[in-house]
């Protein structure tokens, strides 16, 4: 007899949790930053984010980047990055922060 398998779908979320082992570890990015070279570290599920969000606001990852590390104050452009990927999505998902 042979074995039936269901799909089952999964959230997003999980999917992601499911990858995170494989994405987990940053990787170094290039950037031009106002026309200087520089790199930023970040995790796949971050760097994603961030070109996604770039691209639906009709930027590009560099104008972005530029964007957040003109607003940063004494804090790394990872991190910087990565706050405001948050504040993005929280406003995306109907909360009131802004990035």
């Amino acid at each position: 007899m042979a074995r039936v398998f269901r799909r089952t779908k999964i959230s997003a979320y999980e999917q992601s949790m499911a990858n995170a082992s494989t994405t987990a570890r940053p990787v170094k990015h290039s950037l031009t930053l106002r026309g200087h070279r520089t790199s930023v570290s970040l995790e796949a599920a971050f760097w994603e984010e961030f070109c996604r969000i770039a691209a639906k606001s009709g930027r590009s990852v560099n104008d972005l980047a530029a964007e957040v590390d003109a607003g940063r104050a004494d804090v790394g452009l990872a991190s910087a990055i990565r706050v405001y990927i948050l504040a993005f999505v929280r406003l995306e998902g109907g909360r009131t922060e802004k990035p």
